[in-house]
Protein backbone atom coordinates (compact mmCIF):
# COMPACT_ATOMS: atom_id res chain seq x y z
CA UNK A 1 0.00 0.00 0.00
CA UNK A 2 3.04 2.23 -0.20
CA UNK A 3 3.22 5.39 -2.27
CA UNK A 4 4.94 4.72 -5.59
CA UNK A 5 5.95 6.81 -8.57
CA UNK A 6 6.19 5.81 -12.22
CA UNK A 7 7.90 7.91 -14.86
CA UNK A 8 6.35 8.82 -18.21
CA UNK A 9 7.93 11.00 -20.89
CA UNK A 10 6.12 13.47 -23.14
CA UNK A 11 6.75 16.47 -25.37
CA UNK A 12 4.60 19.48 -26.14
CA UNK A 13 2.31 19.05 -29.09
CA UNK A 14 2.56 21.90 -31.59
CA UNK A 15 -0.38 20.91 -33.80
CA UNK A 16 -4.03 20.58 -32.79
CA UNK A 17 -7.18 19.05 -34.19
CA UNK A 18 -8.41 15.63 -35.21
CA UNK A 19 -6.30 15.41 -38.37
CA UNK A 20 -3.15 16.18 -36.39
CA UNK A 21 -4.10 13.52 -33.83
CA UNK A 22 -4.62 10.95 -36.57
CA UNK A 23 -1.20 11.81 -37.99
CA UNK A 24 0.38 11.24 -34.58
CA UNK A 25 -1.30 7.86 -34.16
CA UNK A 26 -0.18 6.71 -37.61
CA UNK A 27 3.36 7.50 -36.51
CA UNK A 28 3.23 5.58 -33.24
CA UNK A 29 2.49 8.59 -31.06
CA UNK A 30 -0.30 9.21 -28.56
CA UNK A 31 -1.97 12.63 -28.17
CA UNK A 32 -2.89 13.80 -24.69
CA UNK A 33 -3.26 16.71 -22.31
CA UNK A 34 -1.92 17.80 -18.93
CA UNK A 35 -4.09 20.14 -16.89
CA UNK A 36 -4.81 21.37 -13.37
CA UNK A 37 -2.66 22.75 -10.61
CA UNK A 38 -1.08 26.13 -11.10
CA UNK A 39 -0.04 25.54 -14.69
CA UNK A 40 -1.91 25.99 -17.94
CA UNK A 41 -3.38 23.10 -19.87
CA UNK A 42 -0.73 21.68 -22.20
CA UNK A 43 -1.33 19.47 -25.22
CA UNK A 44 1.24 16.67 -25.30
CA UNK A 45 2.36 13.71 -27.35
CA UNK A 46 4.13 10.56 -26.21
CA UNK A 47 5.19 7.15 -27.49
CA UNK A 48 2.09 4.98 -27.79
CA UNK A 49 3.31 1.46 -27.01
CA UNK A 50 4.84 2.13 -23.55
CA UNK A 51 1.54 3.71 -22.47
CA UNK A 52 -0.50 0.83 -23.88
CA UNK A 53 1.59 -1.57 -21.79
CA UNK A 54 1.44 0.69 -18.70
CA UNK A 55 -2.36 0.81 -18.85
CA UNK A 56 -2.41 -2.95 -18.27
CA UNK A 57 -0.68 -2.45 -14.91
CA UNK A 58 -3.09 -1.76 -12.05
CA UNK A 59 -0.80 0.63 -10.17
CA UNK A 60 -0.48 2.92 -13.20
CA UNK A 61 -4.13 3.91 -12.67
CA UNK A 62 -3.82 4.76 -8.97
CA UNK A 63 -0.25 5.99 -8.42
CA UNK A 64 1.41 9.36 -8.61
CA UNK A 65 3.29 9.55 -11.91
CA UNK A 66 6.40 11.57 -12.68
CA UNK A 67 5.71 13.21 -16.02
CA UNK A 68 8.83 14.46 -17.78
CA UNK A 69 7.71 17.17 -20.16
CA UNK A 70 10.40 18.77 -22.31
CA UNK A 71 13.04 17.95 -19.73
CA UNK A 72 11.07 19.23 -16.71
CA UNK A 73 9.39 16.86 -14.24
CA UNK A 74 6.00 17.30 -12.59
CA UNK A 75 3.76 14.95 -10.63
CA UNK A 76 0.47 13.91 -12.19
CA UNK A 77 -2.37 11.40 -11.92
CA UNK A 78 -3.91 9.50 -14.80
CA UNK A 79 -7.43 10.88 -15.08
CA UNK A 80 -8.86 9.48 -18.30
CA UNK A 81 -8.01 7.65 -21.50
CA UNK A 82 -9.92 6.57 -24.59
CA UNK A 83 -9.42 3.25 -26.37
CA UNK A 84 -10.28 2.29 -29.94
CA UNK A 85 -13.51 0.26 -30.13
CA UNK A 86 -11.78 -2.97 -31.18
CA UNK A 87 -8.07 -2.30 -31.80
CA UNK A 88 -5.37 -2.29 -29.07
CA UNK A 89 -4.97 1.43 -29.66
CA UNK A 90 -5.07 4.26 -27.13
CA UNK A 91 -6.69 7.28 -28.78
CA UNK A 92 -6.12 9.97 -26.14
CA UNK A 93 -4.90 10.29 -22.56
CA UNK A 94 -5.44 12.90 -19.82
CA UNK A 95 -3.19 13.65 -16.85
CA UNK A 96 -3.93 15.99 -13.94
CA UNK A 97 -1.19 17.78 -12.02
CA UNK A 98 -1.07 17.20 -8.28
CA UNK A 99 0.04 19.58 -5.55
CA UNK A 100 2.04 18.05 -2.71
CA UNK A 101 0.12 20.21 -0.19
CA UNK A 102 -3.40 19.72 -1.57
CA UNK A 103 -5.59 16.68 -0.88
CA UNK A 104 -6.64 14.77 -3.98
CA UNK A 105 -9.59 12.51 -4.72
CA UNK A 106 -9.02 9.39 -6.77
CA UNK A 107 -10.10 5.76 -6.97
CA UNK A 108 -7.92 3.02 -5.50
CA UNK A 109 -8.35 -0.74 -6.10
CA UNK A 110 -9.15 -3.16 -3.27
CA UNK A 111 -6.99 -6.25 -2.75
CA UNK A 112 -8.72 -9.07 -0.87
CA UNK A 113 -6.65 -11.34 1.38
CA UNK A 114 -7.52 -14.29 3.60
CA UNK A 115 -10.41 -15.41 1.42
CA UNK A 116 -9.47 -19.08 1.10
CA UNK A 117 -8.80 -19.48 4.82
CA UNK A 118 -11.85 -17.65 6.20
CA UNK A 119 -14.44 -19.74 8.11
CA UNK A 120 -17.13 -19.03 5.52
CA UNK A 121 -15.08 -20.78 2.82
CA UNK A 122 -13.09 -23.29 4.86
CA UNK A 123 -15.91 -24.54 7.08
CA UNK A 124 -19.06 -23.82 5.07
CA UNK A 125 -17.83 -23.88 1.48
CA UNK A 126 -19.28 -20.44 0.85
CA UNK A 127 -18.70 -18.25 -2.18
CA UNK A 128 -17.25 -14.80 -1.46
CA UNK A 129 -18.89 -11.99 -3.40
CA UNK A 130 -16.79 -8.87 -3.93
CA UNK A 131 -19.43 -6.13 -3.95
CA UNK A 132 -16.83 -3.38 -4.39
CA UNK A 133 -13.51 -3.67 -6.21
CA UNK A 134 -12.36 -0.09 -5.75
CA UNK A 135 -13.08 2.90 -3.52
CA UNK A 136 -12.63 6.64 -3.84
CA UNK A 137 -10.17 8.09 -1.36
CA UNK A 138 -9.04 11.51 -0.23
CA UNK A 139 -5.45 12.10 0.85
CA UNK A 140 -2.29 14.06 0.22
CA UNK A 141 -0.23 12.81 -2.72
CA UNK A 142 2.46 11.45 -0.40
CA UNK A 143 -0.12 9.24 1.34
CA UNK A 144 -1.77 7.81 -1.78
CA UNK A 145 -1.75 3.98 -1.63
CA UNK A 146 -1.53 1.97 -4.84
CA UNK A 147 -4.18 -0.33 -3.33
CA UNK A 148 -6.06 -0.93 -0.07
CA UNK A 149 -6.03 -4.36 1.54
CA UNK A 150 -9.28 -5.96 2.74
CA UNK A 151 -8.84 -8.78 5.27
CA UNK A 152 -11.46 -11.51 4.83
CA UNK A 153 -9.83 -14.04 7.16
CA UNK A 154 -12.52 -13.65 9.84
CA UNK A 155 -15.56 -13.66 7.52
CA UNK A 156 -18.30 -16.17 8.41
CA UNK A 157 -21.63 -17.14 6.86
CA UNK A 158 -24.25 -14.51 7.64
CA UNK A 159 -21.75 -11.68 7.93
CA UNK A 160 -20.24 -9.12 5.60
CA UNK A 161 -17.29 -6.79 5.47
CA UNK A 162 -18.28 -3.13 5.37
CA UNK A 163 -16.31 -0.03 4.50
CA UNK A 164 -15.88 0.82 8.20
CA UNK A 165 -14.24 -2.57 8.78
CA UNK A 166 -11.32 -1.76 6.48
CA UNK A 167 -8.07 -0.66 8.07
CA UNK A 168 -6.94 2.40 6.13
CA UNK A 169 -3.37 3.63 5.68
CA UNK A 170 -2.40 6.73 7.67
CA UNK A 171 -3.67 9.95 6.13
CA UNK A 172 -6.26 8.25 3.92
CA UNK A 173 -10.04 8.63 4.19
CA UNK A 174 -12.75 7.05 2.03
CA UNK A 175 -15.16 9.31 0.16
CA UNK A 176 -18.66 7.86 0.51
CA UNK A 177 -20.77 10.46 -1.34
CA UNK A 178 -23.57 10.24 1.21
CA UNK A 179 -23.55 6.46 1.65
CA UNK A 180 -23.53 5.31 5.26
CA UNK A 181 -21.41 2.16 5.48
CA UNK A 182 -21.62 0.20 2.21
CA UNK A 183 -20.92 -3.52 1.96
CA UNK A 184 -17.56 -4.50 0.48
CA UNK A 185 -17.81 -8.32 0.48
CA UNK A 186 -20.34 -10.98 1.49
CA UNK A 187 -20.27 -14.76 2.04
CA UNK A 188 -23.04 -16.73 0.28
CA UNK A 189 -23.90 -20.42 0.43
CA UNK A 190 -23.10 -22.41 -2.67
CA UNK A 191 -26.28 -22.56 -4.73
CA UNK A 192 -27.74 -19.58 -2.88
CA UNK A 193 -27.44 -15.88 -3.44
CA UNK A 194 -25.75 -13.04 -1.70
CA UNK A 195 -29.15 -12.00 -0.38
CA UNK A 196 -29.61 -15.37 1.34
CA UNK A 197 -26.61 -14.70 3.53
CA UNK A 198 -26.71 -10.95 3.43
CA UNK A 199 -24.80 -9.14 6.11
CA UNK A 200 -26.52 -7.28 8.90
CA UNK A 201 -27.56 -3.76 8.05
CA UNK A 202 -24.79 -1.23 7.56
CA UNK A 203 -23.14 -0.42 10.84
CA UNK A 204 -23.62 -3.91 12.30
CA UNK A 205 -20.41 -5.52 13.53
CA UNK A 206 -18.48 -7.73 11.12
CA UNK A 207 -16.99 -11.07 12.02
CA UNK A 208 -13.83 -10.65 14.13
CA UNK A 209 -10.61 -10.54 12.15
CA UNK A 210 -8.17 -13.35 12.58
Amino acid sequence: MKFSTTKVVATRRSTQGSSASRFLRRNGKLPGIVYGGKGEAVSIEMDHNPILLALKVESFHSSILDLELDGKSEQVLLRDFQMHAYKPLVLHIDFQRVDANTALHTKVPLHFVGQESCPAVKLDGAVINHVLNEVEVSCLPKDLPSFIEVDLSGLTIGHSIHINDIKLPAGVTIVLHGQDNPVVATAAKVGGSAADDAAPAAGAPAAPAA
